[in-house]
């Protein structure tokens, strides 16, 4: 079994998870890149993040004064250097040359529908044939205690990359072959939507059967890019005809218990925010302001069967944090908890915070959590 909160930060944490009224307002995981960042907030020598990664990037954590975490990722920052992705291999959606998957080249619509027909779909109902319900049960919590462990009593693990619903494929066939193939092979795309759910929907039944028998803390975090700044990457009609029946279908085992399942957001997701809901999302985290996303309006919002929503606010990482400066960091901590939701709230970042932030800022950012969590709105 899970164990219960040992300390006041975590407890902080599944309070507000359940939505019990708090005095503090608990503090969200901030996934820093910049290793300079990482080490000064964790109070070691400069170099001590790229030897000693894990122990690091927790005492970094720790200092942030993190109640919650639910992508454990502390290796994720050795992916950038000191301006970015310096030298990182090309893949589809980043500038390849050549896409090859299973010896196939993906260069046209019709080779990414042939991979998905010859390939994919195959490998799916084979995946499907050989479920085991009772070892992905035990998978899930084993994975979700060794988080816990590995992460310390200070923060309270939540659930994240284990319940499974049907994505487009841009990242395996590129933007511009996959789109192309949705808008010209409607039903072939469906059915790759529809064989992805029939698989999740096997998982999800025992990420819900986890859930109870581990007495997993009741909150998990669905993660998948569908919107850019300028809006969903594809027409919300299509969307409701393709994907959403099967994505609804895919989350049913979970939206029958009483995990809160919520949506982080990228780019402008208006358009799918009452979607989500109706489907029985119940929650929303990190808010590109700049792109569209109503923070005021979202917040006010309720669930599916009338109750206030689980909200992550974070200052921006695209806008606030990067181009402004302390006062501002402090102006938009203040707004998200004057416009956040009474129960349910968590602070942090609004996502991953890429090199190059000021460490005024950073320094604003963990105090202004600090004072939230110590005295809420009070």
């Amino acid at each position: 079994m899970f164990p219960e909160p040992s300390t006041v930060s975590a407890q902080l944490a599944l309070d507000t998870i359940d939505q019990k009224p708090t005095k503090g307002i608990p503090s969200w995981m901030i996934h820093v890149m910049e290793h300079s960042v990482i080490e000064r907030l964790a109070g070691v020598q400069p170099g001590e993040y790229r030897r000693k990664p894990v122990d690091t990037y927790l005492a970094f954590q720790r200092a942030a004064g993190t109640c919650l975490i639910d992508q454990f990722i502390p290796e994720n920052p050795l992916t950038m250097e000191e301006h970015g992705y310096e030298g990182a291999e090309k893949g589809a959606t980043t500038g390849a040359d050549q896409i090859v998957l299973d010896d196939m080249i993906i260069d046209s619509p019709e080779a990414a529908v042939e991979h998905l027909e010859c390939v994919v779909f195959p490998r799916i109902e084979r995946n499907i044939a050989g479920f085991n319900e009772d070892e992905r049960v035990c998978e899930i919590i084993d994975g979700e205690l060794t988080q816990q462990e590995a992460i310390g009593p200070t923060m309270l693990k939540s659930g994240y990359a284990f319940i499974q619903f049907p994505t487009f494929a841009y990242s395996q066939y590129g933007y511009e072959y996959y789109f192309m193939a949705y808008a010209l092979y409607p039903d072939v795309v469906e059915r790759h939507f529809s064989l992805q759910a029939d698989y999740a929907a096997l998982n999800n039944r025992a990420a819900a059967r986890a859930y109870v028998e581990g007495g997993l803390p009741p909150l998990y975090r669905l993660d998948f890019d569908m919107a850019d700044s300028r809006g969903l990457l594809v027409r919300p009609k299509t969307l409701d005809r393709l994907w959403l029946p099967h994505f609804a279908r895919s989350l049913e085992p979970m939206v029958k218990t009483d995990v809160k399942m919520i949506w982080h957001c990228d780019g402008n997701l208006m358009d799918l925010v009452p979607r989500l809901l109706e489907v029985g999302i119940r929650g929303f985290q990190g808010f590109q302001y700049e792109d569209g996303m109503d923070y005021e309006r979202i917040c006010a919002m309720k669930t599916k069967d009338g109750d206030p929503l689980i909200i992550i606010g974070g200052a921006s990482v695209t806008r606030t944090l990067p181009f402004g400066k302390p006062a501002d960091v402090k102006h938009e901590i203040d707004w998200l908890v004057a416009h956040g939701p009474k129960v349910g709230l968590f602070l942090g970042g609004s996502s991953s915070i890429a090199p190059g932030v000021a460490w005024e800022n950073i320094q604003t950012l963990v105090e202004g959590l600090r004072y939230y969590r110590e005295h809420g709105r009070a």
